[in-house]
């Protein structure tokens, strides 16, 4: 079974950095295109943050393009999000998605809070 565990949430002013990472672990097969969404306050659906496919490449929601940054360790099917420049808007919990394997099944992690104060 696989598991996705985000880490490195937490409260942070206005301006300042995060650093989350989401470890995967439980699966024989290789993961595929991984990424970030976060649910905010009141919201009830999740917002695309960022993606990073096998091969490196990504893309980002309009609204952290230029201050976060999406990586990925292959070797540890690990993912990270660098994030600058936080803004009391950016406070969701993050969640960590992976497609993984030939049938591109999709898993979920149960999130990590950032809370941003201005």
């Amino acid at each position: 079974q696989v598991q996705l565990v985000e880490s490195g949430g937490g409260l942070v002013q206005g301006g300042g950095s995060l650093r989350l990472t989401c470890a995967s672990s439980g699966s024989a097969f290789s993961f595929n295109a991984m990424a970030w969404y976060r649910q905010a306050p009141g919201k009830q659906s999740r917002e695309f943050v960022a993606v990073i496919t096998t091969g490196g490449n990504t893309n980002y929601a309009d609204s952290v393009k230029d201050r976060f940054t999406i990586s990925r360790d292959n070797a540890k099917n690990t993912i990270y999000l660098q994030m600058n420049s936080l803004k009391p808007e950016d406070t969701a919990v993050y969640y960590c998605y992976a497609n993984v394997g030939p049938s591109g099944t999709r898993y979920w992690g149960q999130g990590t809070q950032v809370t941003v104060s201005s």
